[in-house]
């Protein structure tokens, strides 16, 4: 069962609706520890300095480097002091387009839920935002850190998201490479042939196909080792660096290629969506004869 992992309330104006926060996602990876490869005890780490000394964690300070080997030392204490008071309320300060927000500041995601005295208010506040259009940008304080977050609806929801500030990204002229390729020109039948394969691949969105087959495979693996299975190792095939000669053949290739998968994924297409037409006349009350 999710757990909630902050509490308090959203300011819009003069209304204040109180909600609980839960993580929208659930990381999942597969994690290892380090063994020592003779015994499979535990590694453990060390805090050394450069003299190969242990240091113990009491007397470990924090530094901040402003020239080589020059530091400038901060206390705890000092920080705390500038740290953002801690806040109980989301403040939204403004509301615009969600097209306009691009999604590279977008990053982690959470449900906002409301108390049971609070729903009323919330639903409202969701419905206003679904029907305007509308994202709301508010200002938000969670374990002494400060974020800008976004509030949108999503299925009569509110979901928000952490953003990161404008200064944190990169820009592209500090990108290697990307300057370039405003001098690159291509032709009319190479776009005409690239915007047919775009067509070709173009589908409904649809997140239960995709999946993270790495780390699927990663637990098969893990699974069958703990089952004392032995299974052989095959070297990863090399990467095929040649470069393309024919771009437009190697594109009409692509599009040939794409239809015929098309093809072949059309049957298993048509039995699903047959499936779910006879589920939902199954599910359907049939009428009372009067």
């Amino acid at each position: 069962m999710a757990r909630a992992i902050w509490s308090g309330a959203i300011s819009f104006g003069l209304v204040t609706v109180p909600v609980k926060l839960y993580s929208a996602v659930s990381r999942k990876t597969v994690r290892f520890n380090q063994l020592d490869s003779k015994t499979t005890s535990r590694v453990k780490q060390k805090r050394v300095n450069a003299e190969g000394d242990e240091v113990p964690y009491e007397q470990i300070v924090k530094g901040y480097e402003v020239t080589k080997d020059s530091y400038v030392i901060v206390t705890d204490e000092e920080l705390a002091s500038l740290a953002p008071k801690a806040s109980r309320m989301i403040d939204i300060t403004d509301f615009v387009s969600e097209a306009d927000i691009d999604p590279v500041f977008y990053d982690a995601a959470y449900y906002l839920v409301p108390d049971e005295l609070a729903r009323k208010s919330y639903a409202l506040l969701c419905k206003a935002m679904e029907e305007s259009g509308r994202v709301a940008i508010a200002n938000f304080v969670m374990r002494t850190k400060q974020y800008l977050v976004a509030i949108r609806p999503t299925d009569g929801a509110l979901m928000m998201s952490t953003m990161v500030y404008a200064d944190e990204l990169v820009p592209t002229e500090e990108i290697p490479g990307l300057e370039e390729l405003a001098d690159i020109e291509v032709t009319d039948a190479e776009l005409a042939m690239a915007g047919q394969l775009i067509d070709s691949l173009t589908t409904e969105w649809d997140a239960e196909r995709y999946h993270d087959t790495y780390r699927e495979q990663v637990l098969d693996l893990l699974e069958a080792k703990a089952a004392g299975e032995v299974r052989a190792v095959e070297a990863p095939a090399a990467a095929d660096d040649a470069a393309v000669i024919d771009l437009l053949a190697a594109l009409e290739a692509s599009v040939s290629a794409a239809k015929e998968a098309r093809k072949a994924d059309a049957p298993a297409e048509k039995a699903k969506s047959g499936s779910s037409k006879k589920a939902k006349k199954a599910a359907k009350p049939k009428a009372k004869s009067a």
